[in-house]
């Protein structure tokens, strides 16, 4: 590989997630498009390889008989990652992931999502942490949604989850990285994977997570209500490119004042 290819179009810097190695670090959701054509294009623009579903939400073949989104992002071709968005209970959250292992052939990769509230969608502490033990000790691959607090995420790792996903801000809010040093505190204690997920906006706030250190980034309403969602997708996978490189490369050290951009040793007085 000579410097002038992009290291992210190489094996050597895959996203691991249990245990499977993808080249893209943009997850996408697949709510919110306007039709499936839509959720298509703009899937196929963003380069993920991972797509969330809202089990409770979208059909995948639990009603048959109506359109299916696995028509339009086919499991021979994506991650299909069944999420428990809507869940208010650990009862519940669990519940969902069992349908969805019996849906999806007894694949084991969920997203959990216990959410404290319908207005803030933060999620519920307690609760995130009572299903996520019990869906480890059931042998599932637990992803998971949680606040941004250090701590929480270290706990979560702890319990055997394979991948900690904080909030940068609400979900659905596109406000960006609100506490950028949470974050980074998360990813240097970690030993799995951070996947911020909630609160970007645009292509720069994608970029700036993956500054952080961040291994990748979930997002939906970001590029699903986008102007031209297609084209927002596209934006996100070269932010996201664009991040990760300027993190391996190493950024220059911020100064206080100027700093001459040409040598001036030897200059003719």
């Amino acid at each position: 590989m000579t410097q002038a290819e992009p290291l992210l179009s190489t094996a050597d810097d895959a996203l691991v997630i249990a245990g499977h190695r993808y080249a893209s670090r943009l997850l996408v959701g697949s709510g919110k498009y306007k039709s499936l054509e839509e959720t298509r294009l703009a899937t196929e623009a963003s380069g993920a390889e991972i797509v969330t579903v809202a089990i409770r939400r979208v059909n995948i073949g639990q009603n048959p008989g109506e359109p299916s989104l696995l028509d339009v992002v086919p499991p021979s071709r994506y991650t299909i990652l069944p999420n428990t968005a809507g869940c208010y209970t650990a009862e519940d959250a669990v519940r969902t992931c069992r349908l969805a292992r019996e849906l999806l052939d007894g694949r084991t990769l969920v997203k959990l999502e216990v959410l404290a509230d319908p207005k803030t969608l933060y999620p519920d502490v307690i609760g995130t942490l009572g299903a996520a033990e019990t869906l480890v000790r059931e042998g599932f691959d637990v992803m998971v949604y949680c606040s941004d607090d250090p701590v929480l995420a270290k706990r979560l790792e702890e319990i055997g989850c394979v991948a900690v996903m904080p909030l940068a801000a609400p979900i659905g809010s596109g406000l960006g990285i609100q506490n950028r040093y949470n974050i980074l505190a998360i990813v240097e204690n970690a030993k799995v994977p951070i996947i911020v997920d909630a609160g970007v906006g645009t292509a720069s706030d994608a970029a700036i997570a993956m500054e952080l250190g961040c291994d990748g980034v979930l997002m939906n309403t970001a590029i699903a209500e986008a102007q031209n969602p297609v084209l927002m997708a596209s934006a996100m996978k070269h932010a996201i490119i664009a991040g990760r490189q300027a993190r391996l490369a190493g950024r220059m050290p911020m100064r206080r004042y100027a700093s001459a951009s040409s040598p001036i040793a030897g200059v003719i007085a």
